[in-house]
């Protein structure tokens, strides 16, 4: 193991975020968590460790030569690639992408040991998905790859930013093991939100905030480390929904009728059943939590409701007055729905300021392509406010960091306060203050509006105040 120093080190990350002297060191046997608020630089401080950004001042010194890392912004770097192969098609033909048994190959670069990748397929169960392409994942498989490619290369530091969002129980226990098994051989660097996923190996605690290595705490003085768990808490915030606005007002819905009726629904493709015998009725103002184990078909019945799903015409499916297949398009059905999810947000590319991706979900775009009202940019703004955004309003949405980028979003499904709201995996990469200001957000939502919620989520410990009713799906076997 290597001793690796960062002193007065200034990294600058695409000519918008700086990390600023950074004094630190990472000692043999010693295993970090780097932590902090949303936008404060914890991705960029594990990212410098594997040679990205440009250094401005000081010096990293006592790098491995291996060095893997798993992280986001690399899952969707593979997703954006693979979307390019379809902008880059001249023709009417929809790519089939990469499949996952090459992802797993490797490259020229970094050479993987086969036996440890046919070990975690055997432990993660993922002998299924090897000829499925990589961007036809869920984001739970999707992140299972990336941790088995890391892990299979044997690197000498492990950087794992946020490696447990998107798993479910078992995958999420089992990755721990893993862990806690190569720990003595191996040096690792976790970016973690969620103090209560902090593995018990865990040795240091670093707490990055601005730009700047703000404290370095050993796990082990009990006293520092709650003051560091106690400052995280510090900065939550008293929430207030903004109105709707009165000129973008829906169709009324037939009260009498639950907002979700699905009846004996079945989706299965020519080599597995994915959802077989599946009754859900939603109605008003009964909120739901939606779980299962990756690959359970939680994305599949969601889509069913969207409309999305190329099987929705084969099942008996009502929502919002429409019998599917009468004739009613899929833009009737989503008026009704705000929608948050990771997908979302890997097609969300496009280049527009805060305070208009909030304005587009009055219109359900990707994108803002309509003269917005004054009442609308006063909405927007006032979710500014409420996030803390409120100086970032003309900032550019893809400059934001992943955690800040998920609240706008979550902003812009709730701002026409739509009669059904799904929050697929909602916080998903956020820190742990902004997890709580969501969860009370979501909670508030339920009590205090006409919005129906579908809640999916794999953490138990997220119950909210309000949802009592929860669908759960197993996985079906192949």
């Amino acid at each position: 193991m290597h001793t690796i120093h960062a002193r007065n080190l200034s990294v600058l990350f695409d000519n918008e975020f700086t990390l600023k002297t950074v004094n630190w060191t990472i000692e043999p046997k010693q295993h970090w968590v780097i932590t902090g608020n949303n936008g404060a630089g914890k991705s960029a401080l594990a990212a410098s460790l594997c040679g990205y950004g440009d250094i401005t001042q000081g010096e990293l010194m006592g790098l491995p030569t291996k060095v893997a890392i798993v992280s986001f912004e690399a899952q969707a770097e593979i997703i954006s690639n693979e979307l390019k192969k379809d902008d880059a098609d001249i023709m009417d033909v929809v790519a089939v992408g990469t499949p996952v048994r090459d992802i797993l190959q490797g490259d020229q670069e970094t050479a993987i040991n086969t036996q440890i990748v046919e070990h975690l397929i055997s432990q993660f169960q993922l002998g299924y998905l090897l000829d499925r392409a990589f961007r036809k994942l869920s984001t739970g498989e999707s992140r299972k790859v990336m941790l088995v490619r890391a892990l299979a290369s044997e690197p000498e530091l492990l950087i794992l930013d946020e490696p447990f969002d998107g798993l479910d129980a078992d995958t999420l226990a089992m990755l721990q093991h893993y862990l806690d098994q190569i720990k003595d051989s191996i040096q690792i660097v976790m970016v973690l939100n969620r103090f209560d996923e902090f593995p018990a190996f865990t040795t240091h605690v670093a707490y990055v905030d601005h730009g700047e290595l703000k404290h370095t705490v050993a796990k082990a003085d009990k006293a520092a480390f709650d003051d560091l768990y106690q400052l995280l808490h510090l900065k939550s915030t008293d929430l207030s929904i903004p109105e709707a606005s009165t000129e973008s007002l829906l169709n009324s819905l037939d009260a009498s009728q639950p907002l979700v009726n699905l009846k004996e629904i079945c989706v299965k493709y020519a080599d597995a059943i994915i959802l077989d015998g599946i009754n859900w009725c939603i109605n008003r103002q009964e909120h739901w939590q939606l779980s299962g184990p990756n690959g359970s078909g939680k994305t599949a019945l969601l889509s069913l409701i969207t409309g999305d799903h190329p099987q929705c015409y084969v099942n008996d499916i009502f929502v919002f007055g429409f019998q599917r297949g009468n004739g009613e398009s899929i833009w009737q059905i989503k008026q009704y729905i705000g929608y948050v999810s990771t997908a979302l947000q890997w097609e969300y590319r496009v280049g527009t300021s805060l305070k208009n991706v909030i304005i587009s979900g009055f219109y359900d775009s990707i994108g803002l392509y309509n003269k917005s009202t004054d009442i609308e940019k006063a909405i927007a703004n006032q979710w500014l406010e409420l996030l803390g955004m409120g100086h970032k309003a003309d900032q550019p949405f893809n400059q934001l960091s992943y955690g800040d980028q998920r609240l706008i979003l979550i902003a812009r499904a709730m701002v026409k306060h739509p009669p059904l709201l799904i929050l697929d995996e909602p916080c998903l990469g956020l820190d742990d203050i902004n997890r709580q200001l969501v969860l009370a957000l979501i909670e508030k939502i339920c009590a205090g509006s006409e919005t129906t919620v579908i809640y999916v989520n794999h953490h138990a410990e997220d119950k909210i105040k309000g949802i009592s009713r929860h669908l759960k799906l197993d996985k079906k076997q192949s």
